[in-house]
Order: C-alpha cells, then structure tokens, then sequence
C-alpha cells in the first residue's frame, strides 16, 4: 500500500470535479478522475500528472464497482471519496415527466449512495472520509427546482446517515452546498438579470468560484477535518443564511 493518499472523484472530467482533483494534486494526492464521459476525462486527464482517469456512471452499479476496484488496484488505497457528479436540470414540475425525475434521482442521489457503498470497506482501512456536492438547492426551494432540489436535499440526510453508521470505523461524512457559482454553464445560460438578482441576494454580492467550492471539499477530505462528520458546509456566500431578505433595503444599512 503506497504512502500517498488517494481520493476518488466524481464527475471530474469538468467544473467542480476538475477544480477539486486540481486542488488536490497540487496538495499530494493522487487523484482518480471518475466521470462517464469518456471523451471529456481524455481531454482533462493529460494535464494532471498523479491522475488515472475512470470511465463511470455512478447510477450504474456494475460500473461503480469495477470504477473501485480500477481505482484500488492503481493506488491500492482509498482516503476519500468525493461523490460530486450530478445532472442539473431545471423545469417546472407539471413538465419534469417521471422519466427525467428518475434519471435525476439516479444520478444525484442514487449514485452517491452505489460509490460511497463501494467505498466503503476500504475508507474503512484508512480512517478515510466521505465528501457529498449538494447544492444550496437542497436546502431552500426555488423555481424550477423540484427534481433537483429534492434530490440534493436527500443527498444532505444521506449524509448524516452516513455519518452515524460509519463513525464507529472512524469514517466522516461531510456535505458542501454550493451556492450560484461562476461556471461556464451559468455563464451560458444566466441572462445579466439572472446574474444581477443572485448578485442582490448574496450578502458578498457576487458568485462564488469553483476553487473557491474547492477548498471547502479539500479541507473536509483532509486531516484538518478529523472531528468533523455530519455536517452541511454551505460555501455560497452567505446565501443561505439570508433567506427571501430585501435587496431594497441594502443601500440603507449604513
């Protein structure tokens, strides 16, 4: 069993996933890039020397469990597990038909529960840690949201179960929330009244950047982290903790 440290991630081929495996690396990990889309990891996996890309659709069992043993026979151990890959699609719930509330559940919420079940007995080895992606979506409705919102929101409770069943092998479970962050998809698809009304509604006034998220993942995969399991990490700016708030009256706090 080599020294070095490894984390598996998914949905690393981009965003947030290739944020995180480039954080890492540069902190002496090896990093096993897990995603299904094969084309895409091609393309990352070059540029990051200490990585093994993994072809993988976590909502597939089958796959997940020849993704574990690729990525154990490569490191020989597992330290974390970052359960990061999701489908993002938002609609209103009379036009979110039962297929794509399966798919989405699948991949959101049933994935992390296949890897983190795979990972399980060798995070157990080495005292490792579970890192769940959430959203802030999970932890307050919003428009368009219901397929997604309600299976990041059982991704936040999967995780305290997690925790709780885990602890005693001195395996953490941890959760980010990311808020609205600067991606080239929001990029595409958020008009600049999307963008000025989320700007409002964050207390630091802006989106948060995929290193930023990144750090917040890092830190709970690491040592720095040792006592802390259980919990929700919103790194969003203080959007949460705001709720509906009135962006009318900011200009006034002074």
């Amino acid at each position: 069993m080599t020294e070095k440290k490894c984390v598996a991630i998914t949905g690393a081929a981009r965003g947030l996933g290739l944020a995180t495996a480039r954080l890492m690396l540069g902190r002496d990990w090896r990093v096993a890039l897990l995603d299904r889309d094969a084309e895409e990891l091609d393309r990352a996996a070059p540029a990051l020397p200490d990585a093994v890309a993994v072809t993988c659709d976590v909502s597939d069992p089958a796959q997940v469990d020849a993704a574990i043993a690729e990525v154990l026979g490569w490191s020989g151990r597992l330290d974390a597990l970052v359960n990061n890959a999701a489908i993002a699609d938002f609609r209103p719930m009379e036009q979110t038909d039962f297929a794509l509330w399966r798919r989405i559940m699948e991949v959101n919420l049933d994935g992390v529960f296949l890897m983190s079940q795979a990972a399980m007995p060798h995070l157990r080895r080495t005292r490792g840690a579970i890192v769940n992606v959430s959203s802030i979506s999970g932890l307050r409705a919003s428009t368009l949201r219901t397929a997604y919102g309600t299976s990041k929101a059982a991704v936040m409770h999967l995780t305290r179960q997690q925790a709780a069943e885990a602890g005693e092998w001195g395996v953490r479970a941890n959760c980010v929330a990311p808020g609205p962050m600067d991606t080239a998809m929001a990029r595409a698809v958020h008009s600049a009244a999307i963008r000025a009304a989320y700007h409002d509604a964050i207390p630091l006034n802006r989106y948060g950047g995929e290193d930023e998220v990144a750090e917040a993942i890092a830190f709970l995969c690491s040592d720095k982290a040792s006592y802390i399991t259980g919990q929700i990490l919103s790194a969003d700016g203080g959007f949460e903790a705001t709720g509906v708030g009135l962006p009318a009256l900011r200009g006034t706090a002074d």
